[in-house]
């Protein structure tokens, strides 16, 4: 919903805020990581692990710097390797940490396989809609992240859902 859509439709059901302008204004506690950061990589999860092909927890600090840096045109070719970032990796596990404490992932104890959960999949849905550039930019995140399971397939890297030992099960 765009900003303008928001304030018809705000307009339309009579939504007023009363602020009084009295008291002191609770700490804003946001800083740019929660405001710009965390988001992306939230959704990157989301695209991950809402498909079949479900990642493991260990991996998903390298899945999300890999399909990052084969999609954002500032890391294509670039040597900063932001796969291996230490501090991508950290704010990784906070962008999960929010995912799973709201019900939009949960993570499997047994095989530590991370998955959209239905209302995760209704979130990731509602952004991929339309031809916004949000839209647009999770699209490519997650044809890099099939591409990315795809050539560690032919590696020979990847359990294929259903198939132990070359049976399909």
């Amino acid at each position: 919903m765009s900003s303008t859509e928001f304030f018809s439709e705000a307009r339309r059901l009579g939504l007023k805020l009363n602020l009084s302008g009295e008291g002191s204004s609770p700490a804003h506690t946001l800083d740019n990581e929660a405001l710009f950061q965390l988001p992306l990589l939230a959704m990157t999860i989301l695209a991950i692990c809402k498909g079949r092909s479900k990642p493991e927890l260990p991996e998903i600090g390298q899945l999300v710097g890999e399909c990052l840096e084969r999609t954002v045109a500032g890391f294509k070719g670039s040597s900063q390797a932001i796969g291996w970032s230490g501090n991508l990796r950290i704010r990784t596990i906070k962008a999960l940490t929010f995912l799973e404490s709201t019900g939009q992932v949960v993570i499997d104890r047994a095989t530590r396989e991370v998955s959209a959960t239905d209302l995760g999949k209704k979130v990731y849905t509602g952004a991929v809609e339309g031809e916004s550039l949000l839209a647009h930019s999770m699209r490519t995140i997650e044809l890099s992240y099939q591409n990315i399971r795809d050539e560690a397939r032919i590696r020979g890297e990847v359990k294929r859902p259903g198939v132990r030992g070359g049976q399909l099960l």
